[in-house]
Order: C-alpha cells, then sequence, then structure tokens
C-alpha cells in the first residue's frame, strides 16, 4: 500500500501542501491515506508523521514529495529509514535532490546507503572535534560539556504536570526549554521520578 506525507512550514495558510498532494495522487496514493503537517522541519513536534510513521505496514511504501519534507536534518532521516527498512516498509522520494531514492529498489538502496555513510561520517567528525575541545579545554584547566538543561525547579514543575491528565507534553517541554528525550530522562509520563531527575534533586 502507499501512504504519503506532506508539510508545509507554516500553519497561518499562507502555505498549502496542494502541489504535494497532487504529486502524491499522481504516483497513485489513495487522497485518504496522505498525512499532512504544518509546522517546522525543525520541530520534533510533527504528530501527523508520527501517526504516519506509526500506522505503516510491512510491505507498505511511504512517499514524500522531497526529502527535507521528511527529516529534521540528515542524521534523523537516516535513522527513519533505518527503522522503515527494519519494518519492511519502503521510502520513495518523488523530486528533488533526493529523487534518486527508492528503497524498495537496489539502485534506491544505493542511493541512500550513500547518505547514510554521509551521516556516518558527520557523526564521526563530530565526536573527533567534541573530544579534541575537550581534551584542549581540560588542558587549560577548564572542565567540558554542556551546561544541564534540567534544573531542580524544572524537574519539580515537571514532576507535577507529568502526573496531571490534561498536561500536554508538548507545551510543557515548550515551557520548560527541554526536548521530551530529556523530559522522559527525568520523568516518567506518570510523573514519577527516574533516575536522572533523582540526582538532580539530590536524592540517590
Amino acid at each position: 500500500m502507499l501512504v504519503g506525507y506532506v508539510r508545509v512550514s507554516k500553519a497561518d495558510g499562507s502555505q498549502t501542501t496542494d502541489l504535494q498532494r497532487d504529486a502524491m495522487v499522481a504516483a497513485g496514493v489513495d487522497p485518504e491515506r496522505v498525512y499532512e503537517d504544518h509546522a517546522s522541519g525543525a520541530k520534533d513536534d510533527r504528530p501527523q508523521l508520527a501517526a504516519c510513521l506509526k500506522g505503516l505496514r510491512e510491505g507498505d511504501t511511504l512517499l514524500v514529495w522531497k526529502l527535507d519534507r521528511l527529516g529534521r536534518n540528515l542524521r534523523h532521516l537516516v535513522t527513519i529509514v533505518d527503522d522503515l527498512t527494519a519494518r519492511g516498509v519502503g521510502l520513495q522520494v518523488l523530486t528533488g535532490q533526493g529523487a534518486a531514492i527508492d528503497t524498495t529498489t537496489a539502485a534506491g538502496k544505493l542511493v541512500f546507503g550513500i547518505f547514510a555513510a554521509l551521516s556516518e561520517y558527520e557523526r564521526a567528525l563530530i565526536s573527533e572535534r567534541t573530544v579534541a575541545g575537550l581534551a584542549s579545554a581540560r588542558a587549560r584547566g577548564r572542565k567540558g560539556g554542556r551546561p544541564f538543561k534540567m534544573t531542580p525547579a524544572k524537574v519539580r514543575l515537571a514532576a507535577a504536570s507529568m502526573g496531571q491528565p490534561d498536561t500536554n507534553v508538548a507545551a510543557l517541554c515548550k515551557e520548560l526549554g527541554i526536548t521530551r528525550q530529556t523530559l522522559y530522562r527525568h520523568v516518567s509520563p506518570s510523573g514519577e521520578l527516574r533516575d536522572d531527575g533523582k540526582k538532580i534533586l539530590g536524592r540517590r
């Protein structure tokens, strides 16, 4: 089964998905099976993408108009496609620089393999630079690493909010200035403190 995903960056009505939807229909996608988001590609919270990925089944093929409609960046894109491949789901890109990608074909898999290799190379470079930067900082008597995003006050607010059934997780994360991953690393969905949250509050 063919499933489509379309996205525009603005939710104020100044951009439409008509062009992308027309391309999906022309490619054979049932209009009822096209998921649509109105959100920046850099945002974690894209509910229709999450629903689309969750609903895909083995043997399905996900169609996107361009690669930048799907992933936030190359690393995110590779992660999505790796997950789809493991589940037996294909990916087809209709236009743009990624139009050669169709993971249901051998040639398409080869093209995406090149993307994946570039992503791995990028990760290796970032890791190498980070290690070198930390070593240089330590040599000068400075401690490296990023500051904690969570504070005791944020942990307490997160725990209290997650304990309420009507809490909007996306809104809470925005208010605290953190990602969902950071939130759930410190607090469970029911509001219980996890190990990282206990450490910040000094509870062992």
